[in-house]
């Protein structure tokens, strides 16, 4: 299973925030560290605020923080949100893609068990576990 730029930076920023939960995080900041463009780090704090993953504020002293503890966010739950909207292959679309073998294919169910597991695996793990180290915070 291939996870999007988005969900990745995503999932850095969080371990970033989760290395020092008490302070606030800019988006300038993050996106220095990330060498990212901010308008791009913009959108992904944007689907993790609405996803409830994080608080932003703004003004002096403003920026993000993580909503609740660490060790009450699944890595699973992380992931569904950012790759929401991003089958894992064409055929899982809303839409149902454009697949010509649908109605024959076997390979649909499998797919669709393993990125079950993969995501059930994930949902064993919270963002306590990936924080990063206070030394590499700094």
């Amino acid at each position: 299973m291939r996870l999007t730029s988005f969900t990745d930076y995503g999932l850095r920023m969080l371990m970033r925030m989760a290395s020092a939960p008490e302070r606030a995080y800019s988006t300038a900041e993050l996106a220095e560290e990330f060498a990212l463009s901010r308008n791009h780090l913009a959108k992904i704090m944007q689907r993790l605020a609405r996803g409830g993953f994080i608080e932003t504020r703004r003004g002096g002293g403003g920026g993000a923080v993580l909503s609740r503890p660490a060790h009450q966010i699944s890595l699973g739950a992380i992931v569904r949100l950012l790759e929401e909207g991003q089958p894992l292959v064409e055929c899982f679309a809303a839409n149902g893609g454009d697949c010509t073998i649908d109605g024959r294919c076997r390979l649909k169910a499998r797919l669709r068990s393993a990125e079950a597991a993969f995501l059930a695996d994930l949902d064993r793990s919270t963002l306590a576990d990936i924080a990063l180290p206070a030394e590499a915070a700094a």
